[in-house]
């Protein structure tokens, strides 16, 4: 078993760290602070060729696999820029993913290369406020109304609204209590942010403040049947091939973020003296860094085989599963710990540590909680009885 990167990936690591270091934590406290899209970083990155990273070369990619692309997003968020940097070009990189497996000609040679090449934003509007988790019981509702659909309901935690000009949208298009199955009836839309029929509103959050997370009003939006995924009432089963994904990508970012902690927390124990010495001398500083580095390496190589898995199209549910919910918990421990190290400037904004511990703590919600994560284990892995 070969756990070393190819001479690809390695080139491909080298050069985003180099160019996140035109990006240090200067550049991000200040896009925190103002609660600003870091609109420069995605462009440097969408002129790299970054975003188009997974995408189909015929389309305008580099048709490369999940593990560039988590490769990519860990180096992102370990260079300081935590989740603000990644969740800026996360949507690019992976939101698409349905219309790479499941959209129309038209609609790949449409949209990918315009995606790749960063010309504009991706939002992906799946959850509603009275769903959560159970996403079958969505209430947005899509119409046919002759070329046309007519959609109207409301979308929450929908991440780039105010930047995106397009979401993929899931929508019911026959009523829930009239299906076989719950998981039916439900169609996926790549549908304009049209400010007319949308109405967006900004939800104030914990972390992350440089991209935006919204509530979704969304009234009579027409969205042509050309911006159908996939088969109407398939959509669910269209967002199927990016769950795993996604959760390998935002195991990921979290060693990412967990990473740059650590190095941030090592920095200062060596240079912090106190009673005559570094701090970095005394066990109870050194030993909690040197256990999250060593949980942190963990994370990474259960993220690295679920996307190994995932590109050579074997099942990886478990592993991807897995790699998240380790990731979180060991970048939310190493976060913590970097602020403990820090003492009181680990509470200060001017030494990042606490941007990092309030961003890291989204990895342990999203894409789907820890709980979520377990509960699949049990089911699919050690095969207890579903208990949802």
């Amino acid at each position: 078993m070969d756990f070393d990167l190819s001479d690809e990936q390695q080139e491909i690591v080298r050069q985003v760290r180099a160019l996140c270091e035109n990006f240090p934590d200067e550049y991000w406290r200040e896009k925190d602070r103002k609660a600003e899209f870091p609109g420069e970083f995605f462009r440097a990155i969408a002129d790299a060729g970054y975003l188009g990273i997974a995408i189909p070369q015929q389309y305008g990619g580099s048709g490369l696999g999940v593990t560039e692309a988590a490769l990519v997003l860990l180096e992102v968020a370990a260079s300081g820029g935590a989740m603000a940097a990644a969740s800026a070009i996360h949507l690019s990189i992976f939101g698409v993913s349905p219309i790479v497996h499941h959209g129309s000609e038209e609609q790949k040679r449409r949209y990918l290369p315009s995606v790749a090449r960063g010309e504009f934003h991706v939002a992906f509007a799946v959850t509603e406020p009275d769903a959560g988790n159970d996403i079958t019981h969505i209430k947005t509702a899509a119409r046919r109304d002759g070329d046309s659909y007519v959609i109207n309901g409301r979308k929450v935690f929908t991440t780039k609204a105010r930047e995106a000009s397009k979401m993929l949208l899931l929508t019911r298009t026959t009523p829930f209590d009239q299906v076989k199955r719950k998981t039916d009836g439900m169609s996926l839309f790549f549908a304009d942010l049209e400010p007319a029929a949308v109405e967006v509103r900004e939800l104030e959050k914990l972390g992350r403040a440089a991209v935006d997370t919204n509530l979704l009003f969304i009234d009579n939006l027409r969205v042509p049947v050309a911006d159908l995924v996939g088969e109407e009432g398939r959509g669910f089963h269209c967002l199927l091939d990016g769950l795993n994904p996604e959760r390998i990508l935002v195991a990921a970012e979290a060693i990412g973020i967990g990473r740059a902690a650590i190095t941030r927390a090592v920095r200062y124990a060596k240079e912090r003296i106190v009673f005559d010495r570094p701090i970095g001398k005394n066990q109870a500083i050194a030993h909690p860094l040197a256990d999250s580095h060593t949980k942190l390496e963990a994370a990474e190589l259960m993220m690295l085989r679920a996307a190994s898995l995932f590109d050579r199209g074997k099942p990886c549910g478990g592993e991807a599963n897995a790699a998240k919910l380790r990731a979180a918990d060991a970048a939310f421990e190493a976060c913590d710990r970097a602020v403990q190290t820090l003492g009181g400037y680990g509470y200060i904004r001017d030494y990042d540590v606490e941007r990092y511990f309030r961003e890291c703590r989204l990895t342990k919600i999203a894409p789907v909680s820890q709980e979520m994560a377990l509960n699949s284990i049990c089911e699919h892995v050690l095969g207890l009885p579903r208990s949802y």
